[in-house]
């Protein structure tokens, strides 16, 4: 199962321990992955602020939403795969990331 308890704590680090790393590193070998990811991202950033907050609520909204649905991480490229790529990716490269959960 992907979401543990108590991970509502520091929800970006969190991803990013649990499958943001291996992802991130996935995509230097796979464009299709950084196209998907790309445009995952945009999408972000035209919605929501992105900072350490907004991005952590949506990610708790989001993960609630998955949860609901029952799905799981397998190493794929599905929807939700990649939009929690790109949120790593954006807590990434916005240095969101920076300072350690609380």
């Amino acid at each position: 199962m992907l979401f543990e308890k108590d991970w509502a704590a520091a929800p970006l680090h969190w991803l990013m321990n649990t499958l943001g790393h291996a992802q991130l590193e996935r995509m230097a070998a796979e464009p299709g992955l950084v196209a998907a990811v790309d445009q995952h991202a945009a999408e972000l950033r035209e919605t929501i602020s992105l900072d350490r907050e907004t991005l952590g609520d949506y990610l708790l909204g989001f993960a609630d939403e998955l949860r609901d649905r029952g799905w799981s991480f397998h190493g794929g490229h599905d929807a939700a795969a990649v939009r929690l790529t790109a949120i790593c990716w954006l807590a990434r490269e916005l240095n969101l990331l920076d300072e350690s959960p609380a």
